[in-house]
């Protein structure tokens, strides 16, 4: 690939970089570059949101640079105060290693497990003597970290800052001097930090890092960020049919996106709308499983909603217990969450799926928002062409 074509796709995609013609120039000197990507494991697992910047460091390793991750056993137990209005909970360095085994092996399905560096921020940080803490913080000023959105609004509001909360962007820009990282990949709420480790490597004489920040995925509702807390994300770990399933509701707007995140590619405009959705899915599912997952995921889709065949389909299961005795537009409401992952609204549920006719029970449509709802075992309760579940 020629240094235009490499720097043409490494750009896709991006919301912003610092500078591109710095990252021309360091494509021009002809040596595998050092891609730094760091995460701290507060969680066991990772969602597709979670994997845009991944993705972009394995375009890096596909060119032939090398992918430095380096898991922040010790900054996770600060936690990073990005967006928050309140201190993060503190973790145990248990907890942290724990979920550091997992997130890895999720990470390792994007990422080339041979060809990645694979480095611990405890390593330096655990060494550090009090001498060197105190000189470390000395390179920045008080007034430095309080420029940061997130401090400002909190001491705005007369919220509390802990002073171990200032510290994280000096050790996430410490990260970078140690590592030699010649690129940064983070999301847009990432640029602080990021240009923190710029400025440390400038002190320590070395080559400033080039900033690459990655859009935040929206999540299956197309507004709000993907998110556990919203429930609108897709798991990596999770089922291949619930996966393909998720991934089969999103709107065609956003499908254009989840093509150029999540798989580095733009969408084949010679196809239909719904096969380039349904190529979609099965891509991102096989990925996460295998070809013949993603393969199996698709058939099961097209027998449950092409064929509309849903007695032989494998259906999401769900107590009527669960539902019975709640009026329909709160049991609706009920199966998008659990079964799908999905809020909805009253007034969304009412006028897009209820009066529509879209919402069933073996066929009935159920058309009254107020009425009870009362279903048994075995019959299939239907949300729309997409959604329905078995009860039990």
């Amino acid at each position: 690939m020629s240094h235009q074509d490499a720097l043409a796709q490494l750009l896709g995609g991006t919301a912003k970089v610092l500078s591109e013609k710095e990252l021309s120039d360091k494509l021009k000197e002809d040596r595998p570059l050092r891609i730094k990507l760091g995460v701290d494991p507060t969680a066991p697992d990772i969602h597709l949101g979670h994997t845009v910047p991944l993705e972009k460091l394995r375009q890096f390793q596909q060119l032939g640079h090398q992918a430095v991750l380096i898991i922040g056993d010790f900054t996770a137990t600060v936690g990073d105060p990005t967006g928050r209005s309140t201190a993060r909970p503190p973790l145990t360095r248990e907890e942290v290693l724990s979920n550091a085994e997992t997130y890895t092996e999720q990470a390792f399905k994007i990422l080339d497990r041979e060809k990645t560096e694979v480095v611990f921020n405890g390593e330096w940080f655990r060494t550090m003597t009090y001498e060197e803490v105190l000189k470390l913080n000395a390179r920045v000023t008080m007034q430095q970290m309080l420029q940061r959105e997130d401090f400002k609004e909190r001491v705005a509001k007369g919220q509390e800052v802990r002073l171990h909360e200032i510290q994280y962007p000096i050790m996430q820009g410490w990260d970078s001097v140690e590592v030699r990282s010649d690129v940064e990949i983070g999301g847009t709420d990432q640029l602080f930090n990021i240009l923190v480790g710029r400025d440390l490597q400038k002190e320590e004489g070395q080559s400033q890092q080039v900033v690459m920040l990655m859009p935040l995925l929206e999540g299956l509702d197309g507004a709000k960020k993907m998110s556990k807390s919203s429930h609108n994300y897709v798991g990596v770990s999770e089922e291949p049919n619930e996966m393909y399933g998720k991934l089969m509701s999103i709107s065609d707007e956003l499908m254009d996106r989840y093509y150029l995140l999540l798989l580095g590619e733009a969408r084949d405009e010679s196809l239909h709308p719904m096969e380039a959705k349904k190529t979609l899915a099965q891509k991102i599912t096989s990925r996460y499983h295998d070809e013949e997952a993603g393969k199996g995921a698709r058939e099961d889709w097209d027998t449950r909603f092409s064929k509309r065949d849903l007695d032989a389909a494998d259906l999401p299961e769900l107590a009527s217990s669960d539902l019975n005795g709640k009026t329909i537009i709160e049991a609706a409401s009920v199966v998008f969450k659990e079964a799908f992952g999905m809020e909805k609204s009253n007034g969304e549920l009412r006028k897009q799926f209820i009066t529509t006719g879209a919402v069933q029970l073996d066929g009935e449509k159920l058309t009254e928002p107020q009425a009870v709802f009362a279903g048994e075992a075995g019959q299939i309760f239907r949300l729309s062409k997409k959604q329905s579940v078995r009860l039990s």
